[in-house]
């Protein structure tokens, strides 16, 4: 079996990034970081996770992210599953996040989007059923 295990984003803010991803997983912890070069460039890092799964954030990113509404090559968003969207949407909105998709609810999921201080989409789906031919529906 495959899973995933980490996201690897370079920022240019670590610290405000920091608190966009601690505001999404509040039961995330700091694993550990440091300081180094990356192609002679500085940078700071940390991994932001549990013992099993976790993004690592590294600060030395120069230039804006790709424009989500266009077609250049690169990630358009990843996305995580919780079990209470609405607890988590109130979370980032607390925190001063701006939802920017509702992303419309489904008969079996409801999910939501948000974009990142470097403007990285990131998703959150919660499934209302655990028949996957259910939460697999593509209409």
């Amino acid at each position: 079996m495959i899973h995933l295990e980490h996201v690897n984003l370079v920022v240019s803010h670590l610290e405000k990034s920091l608190e966009f991803y601690q505001a999404a997983f509040p039961h995330w912890r700091i694993r550990g970081g440091g300081e180094g070069e990356w192609y002679g460039r500085p940078r700071k890092w940390v991994h932001l996770g549990d013992d099993y799964q976790y993004i690592a954030i590294s600060d030395h990113g120069q230039v804006k992210s790709r424009d989500l509404k266009g077609s250049q090559p690169g990630l358009a968003h990843f996305a995580y599953v919780t079990d209470n969207i609405d607890r988590l949407v109130k979370r980032m909105l607390d925190a001063g996040f701006e939802e920017t998709d509702s992303g419309g609810d489904e008969e079996h999921r409801k999910n939501r989007y948000f974009l990142d201080p470097d403007g990285i989409e990131v998703e959150f789906v919660e499934y209302l059923t655990d028949d996957t031919n259910q939460r697999n529906v593509y209409s």
